[in-house]
């Protein structure tokens, strides 16, 4: 098979287990044994180091975890790493395990596939770096498609447990912030694992701390996923815990995905605390601490967190889909002399400077829980502090297929098309500073709101966007819109169409 195909971005993917038509297994013992060889062609080339080098590996509650696990770490100790198999970890955690003092391993892999279907799985990888770029993991798949070999004797395999430890430095960050040992003591807060790696945040965090974790769910980990997805953008999920929080009368309720490397939130009034809110909330955080500083958003962000931004004194700076885009063009911007503390994206992927641009759940977590302590002492609540937060009053997404092989040029032309179109258009202004497909803002005679066509990263669609501050907006934009979408005989719009009557 074509390794590079496993390749998803800066992950690899593929398919464990057999259960869903159509989606034979990709992953099998010989192939993930070449990636583990792979891998560690990649970090002899990359340290300049032969001996000693010692890596990491976890995995989050899938059902092909633990084989996957002993496939990569026999893999990697005959190519002569030194590999502790931590077992059950997050993915946040696997890259602490090379900065940690104590720890401070050359490099280390996480076995998961995020929030995809319990069929799915495969590798994200870091070195004391971060996490490994695309070109990396190009470089990775093609070591493991030669027939090249470390030429070096067996290194050993142990095992050992590293969430005790992350999760100490979470719960030690929020005792310091606050001068408090137990500073979350008459706080009831409730988790939502769905079941994924995120449940040893409630005795391990939580509890420690001092707060009431009762009426918590599905916290044990189990890889079939038989209570919801564990995705804080899935709406089943986020009913969950919001059920979870009405019930309980919790002052908040906290939901991971699957490897905890995003996290949502419901606030004590049953709000949610996604998307553009959450956003929201950690840049009046973050700009409480550090004046001006720039905030960098995806895309598909609305027009009222950008407001919401300057009103509170920060630059909000809107790019690219896609985690690693966020988080590098903030990393750029640092590097260019303009101070950048937050990257997120809407999907509730967020990484700050202060934490080594990790894109790390339980650490954003961390940081409402401070902020959650310091509102009882001065009187604030967390609501309070998104009060002034403009909100659409309406948000639709379509995502429409390409049916053609050569989707990329055929989006693209559509996507150069519309940009054209939208400069004739009465009521329609191009966006400035975008970064990707095309923006567009239209006043109140045409839907009072906005629309975003973009390209997808990996697949064959053209996904959009549609906000507006009206009741009946958003159809006025689709109606607009599916006007010139109508000629593209090889674009599925038939959803946005139907939509716009």
């Amino acid at each position: 098979m074509d390794y590079q195909k496993l390749r998803n971005g800066s992950d690899i993917r593929g398919v464990a287990l057999d259960g869903i038509e159509g989606q034979p297994i990709t992953l099998f013992e010989d192939v993930c044994r070449d990636i583990g060889r792979g891998f560690a062609l990649w970090l002899i080339k990359k340290t300049g180091k032969k001996a000693g080098l010692r890596v990491s590996v976890g995995r989050d509650s899938r059902l092909s975890g633990e084989r996957l696990a002993s496939w990569i770490c026999s893999s990697m100790t005959e190519a002569g790493l030194d590999v502790c198999d931590f077992g059950m970890a997050s993915t946040p955690a696997m890259f602490m395990s090379t900065v940690t003092e104590g720890y401070e391993y050359d490099g280390a892999v996480m076995i998961t596939a995020s929030h995809l279907p319990f069929n799915r799985n495969g590798f994200k990888f870091f070195t004391r770096d971060g996490g490994l770029e695309g070109s990396d993991i190009k470089e990775i798949l093609a070591f493991a498609e030669s027939s090249e070999t470390t030429g070096l004797s067996a290194g050993k395999l142990t095992t050992g447990e590293f969430m005790s430890a992350y999760a100490e430095i979470l719960a030690n960050k929020i005792r310091k912030a606050t001068g408090s040992d137990k500073p979350l003591s008459g706080f009831r807060i409730v988790v939502d694992a769905g079941n994924g790696a995120g449940g040893f945040f409630v005795d391990k965090v939580l509890a420690p701390l001092g707060a009431d974790t009762a009426g918590s769910r599905y916290l044990d980990p189990d890889g079939s996923f038989p209570n919801h997805i564990p995705n804080p953008e899935d709406k089943k999920a986020m009913e969950s815990i919001t059920e979870a929080v009405r019930e309980t009368g919790a002052d908040l309720g906290i939901i991971f995905d699957t490897d905890v490397d995003r996290a949502g939130a419901v606030l004590s009034d049953g709000s949610e605390l996604n998307r553009n809110r959450i956003i929201a909330l950690l840049s009046a955080i973050l700009l409480r601490e550090h004046p001006g500083t720039t905030i960098v958003t995806d895309s598909i962000t609305s027009t009222g967190l950008a407001k919401f931004i300057e009103e509170k004194g920060g630059v909000h700076h809107r790019f690219k889909r896609g985690y690693r885009n966020v988080i590098n063009e903030s990393v750029r911007l640092n590097r260019a002399g303009q101070d950048s503390q937050l990257a997120i994206e809407t999907s509730g992927h967020g990484a700050l400077k202060e934490n080594y641009f990790l894109d790390d759940g339980a650490y954003l977590v961390t940081k409402l829980l401070i902020e959650l302590a310091r509102g009882k002492k001065e009187g604030y609540t967390l609501e309070s502090l998104i009060s002034t937060l403009d909100e659409p009053a309406e948000s639709v997404e379509f995502r429409m297929n390409i049916l053609l092989d050569d989707f990329k040029a055929y989006g693209q032309n559509v996507i150069d098309e519309l940009s054209a179109y939208a400069e004739k258009q009465s009521g329609w202004s191009l966006a400035p500073s975008n970064f990707e497909g095309v923006r567009v803002n239209l006043d109140k005679n045409h839907g009072n709101g906005w629309f975003l066509l973009r390209l997808s990263l990996h697949d064959p669609l053209l996904p959009l966007n549609i906000e507006s501050d009206e009741v009946g907006g958003a159809k006025k934009i689709a109606a607009e819109l599916a006007e010139f979408i109508k000629a593209y005989d090889k674009l599925d719009a038939a959803a946005l169409i139907n939509f716009a009557k």
